[in-house]
């Protein structure tokens, strides 16, 4: 592990899957971190268990549905560890199936809509932002392998590991790219999707069942 340097990110729903093996990745890359989650307890004892120095690291409270709960979390973090260079907006939960931002699938009409919502947000962040020296970086996962996704009864193709999508991510943030999806294999299959027909789209989309998910809270 480097030793840390001054740079800080902020990182909600680090309690577990990708917004904790993230938090592991920046730390390893020297980064102190800011962990915000709901499950407060368990990522504190997470965070001991891997031996940081204390002062690398800081938790703080917050559910993302309670906009109060993370603006208070904001402002802790200020307080105690200064302002973040990165924020990764990573909490958030599905009850439908993966990478449906592009189109939509029939059956998960609140994911699809949610989704395609916030890819469009960070678009609008992007070009808002761009004058004050911020980018915005939007990533969109695949199947990753989680405590979340390990409830799937389904198939999941191109699986990836949790610290392998971490790995990219990184990257990914580092380099401030504007769009990228994980994995590549993943990404030619929205590609294609954005690109198809809507009569041919219809069709294929028409025969798929609706694929059930187990619900997490």
């Amino acid at each position: 592990m480097m030793e840390p340097d001054t740079r800080l990110v902020f990182i909600t729903g680090a309690s577990s899957g990708i917004g904790q093996a993230l938090a592991a990745r920046y730390v390893a890359a020297g980064w102190r971190v800011a962990l915000v989650a709901r499950r407060v307890d368990d990522m504190r004892h997470w965070a001991e268990a891997q031996g940081w120095p204390a002062t690398q690291w800081a938790v703080y409270e917050a559910d993302v549905r309670d906009e109060a709960a993370v603006a208070e979390a904001a402002r802790a973090c200020l307080a105690a560890q200064g302002l973040p260079d990165v924020v990764v907006a990573n909490a958030g939960i599905s009850v439908g199936v993966d990478l449906r931002a592009i189109r939509g699938m029939p059956g998960h009409a609140g994911y699809c809509a949610a989704k395609a919502a916030v890819v469009q947000m960070c678009e609008t962040l992007r070009g808002e932002l761009r004058g004050h020296g911020i980018r915005v970086v939007t990533l969109a996962p695949g199947y990753i392998d989680t405590p979340m996704t390990r409830a799937n009864t389904y198939p999941m193709p191109f699986l990836m590991k949790v610290d392998d999508f971490a790995d990219q991510a990184f990257r990914a943030i580092e380099r401030g790219v504007r769009w990228r999806v994980i994995p590549w294999q993943m990404g030619l299959v929205t590609t294609i999707l954005r690109w198809m027909p809507r009569w041919l789209f219809d069709a294929i989309a028409g025969s798929q069942q609706h694929r059930k998910k187990q619900r997490r809270t």
